[in-house]
């Protein structure tokens, strides 16, 4: 990185950014059209209180840099928006990579246990800072998040993350049953701390809240009708769970509402199923499951990394997103039973389960899925997931020489779309070399003794 010397800086302070370098970035659904790329070799970004206000080519904008501004260059490096992951739980950092459980036998032996030290406030902040450090020295700039059922886990969460002034979604996990006891609450009990965290912190800066219902086996029916009411009399609220992740987990569902139609009818019952429902995995969904999601409006979020390492089963992706009915989809990392907080090694792995259902997923469609179709999935397509005019300025700046093969390998790519397809098969935390969060580096992979930093 380089930057131009200006010989009358602007005050400390000054809210007016500039970025030089190469950059992409999706302007549509690649799933559904063509042409939807935005790539400029030599691009200008221009940043003024956390949003961008222009993006074009250096030799085009150049000149509407105000003086004073210096020009910070990236050279070697891509660009692009910041990256989103729909489905994580961060109280799970301090499990992943246990080993060789299944879903449900995972999380009791494994998950529950970690889970229950939140009731532990000075845990909570503890992991909420490593928990940040990790995802934005990994280019993600918003998550879609799990705390715990204790309030402080969320407390804790959004705390951090108005520190960063990172725009997240996140919410209390509600159990009222089938879990250990000091992990439960009741129906009401959920309902009542749930709402005073929304009150608390949805909409405080670029804060968000999602009602969370941990799955259906969790959760006794008038809980879900709880969680229905919290979401009726709020707006702009999420709604985040799990759907269908495993076959056993189907079958134990259908036991425990015999009365419902599908896994599925079981959240619809209960008023969860909406424009801004985010179903983590949904592997085991059936058509009219992705009828029902096309038509309200509602999210998946594909975790293949946490899919393949439970041996849950393979994502029907181009199945989700046929044409004719198309369900939003975005990408999850779901630590812990995912490996990786890195949305690029994530992307990895979703070519390989689309290659393992005898489909192939380029890089376009793939970046698509981490970037604006995250923000589709989210409802938040007008504001993040892009670099355009009047967009969060949240940017990912990925080195395309962090590791020697990468460098030699991105060194002979033909075009776009095969550097993009190298990063995304090559690449992992090291390939980014800064996180920019509403106009600010947070993240600068070369700064002396500690690359990251509060704005």
């Amino acid at each position: 990185m380089s930057v131009r010397p200006d010989p009358t800086p602007k005050p400390a302070g000054s809210a007016c950014r500039a970025l030089r370098g190469r950059a992409a970035s999706l302007s549509g659904n690649p799933f559904l059209a063509e042409g939807c790329l935005d790539h400029v070799e030599d691009a200008l970004i221009l940043i003024e209180d956390g949003r961008i206000t222009s993006f074009g080519s250096y030799s085009d904008t150049v000149d509407r840099v105000p003086p004073g501004v210096p020009i910070t260059h990236y050279e070697n490096a891509l660009i692009l928006p910041g990256l989103i992951d729909t489905h994580v739980h961060y109280p799970q950092l301090q499990m992943i990579a246990s080993y060789g459980e299944q879903l449900l036998t995972w999380l009791s032996k494994y998950t529950f246990p970690a889970e229950l030290e939140f009731a532990d406030q000075v845990h909570a902040e503890r992991v909420a800072k490593l928990f940040f450090r990790e995802i934005l020295g990994a280019g993600t700039t918003t998550a879609v998040v799990y705390c715990t059922v204790h309030p402080g886990s969320v407390e804790a969460f959004f705390a951090e993350s108005e520190r960063f002034n990172t725009r997240m979604i996140a919410g209390k996990v509600l159990m009222d049953r089938n879990a250990p006891e000091a992990l439960l609450d009741t129906a009401q009990r959920g309902y009542d701390e749930s709402k005073a965290l929304i009150a608390r912190w949805h909409g405080r800066g670029r804060q968000l809240y999602a009602v969370t219902p941990r799955f259906a086996p969790s959760c006794t029916a008038a809980q879900l009708d709880a969680a229905g009411a919290l979401l009726r009399e709020h707006d702009g609220l999420f709604l985040q769970t799990h759907l269908c992740e495993t076959t056993d987990e189907i079958a134990w569902v259908m036991d425990l509402f015999p009365d419902r139609a599908s896994y599925l009818d079981v959240y619809a019952q209960s008023g969860l199923v909406g424009p801004r429902s985010v179903f983590g995995h949904a592997i085991h969904v059936s058509e009219d499951d992705f009828c029902t999601c096309h038509a309200a409006g509602a999210a998946i979020a594909h975790c293949p990394t946490s899919n393949g390492f439970l041996g849950s089963g393979l994502f029907r992706l181009f199945d989700a997103l046929d044409p004719r009915r198309p369900v939003r989809v975005g990408l999850g990392t779901d630590v812990g039973a995912g490996t990786t907080l890195s949305l690029l090694k994530t992307l990895g792995d979703a070519y390989k389960v689309a290659a393992l259902r005898g489909t192939k997923l380029d890089a376009l469609r793939a970046f698509w899925l981490a970037t604006l179709g995250g923000a589709e999935a989210l409802r938040l397509d007008d504001r993040i997931g892009r670099i355009a005019d009047g967009f969060e300025a949240d940017l990912c700046v990925l080195d395309l020489a962090a590791t020697p093969l990468l460098g030699f390998r991105t060194g002979s790519c033909r075009d776009i779309e095969d550097l993009l397809f190298v990063l995304m098969t090559l690449g992992d935390h090291r390939t980014v070399r800064a996180t920019w969060v509403a106009g600010e580096c947070v993240y600068d992979a070369r700064r002396p003794n500690d690359p990251l930093r509060y704005p």
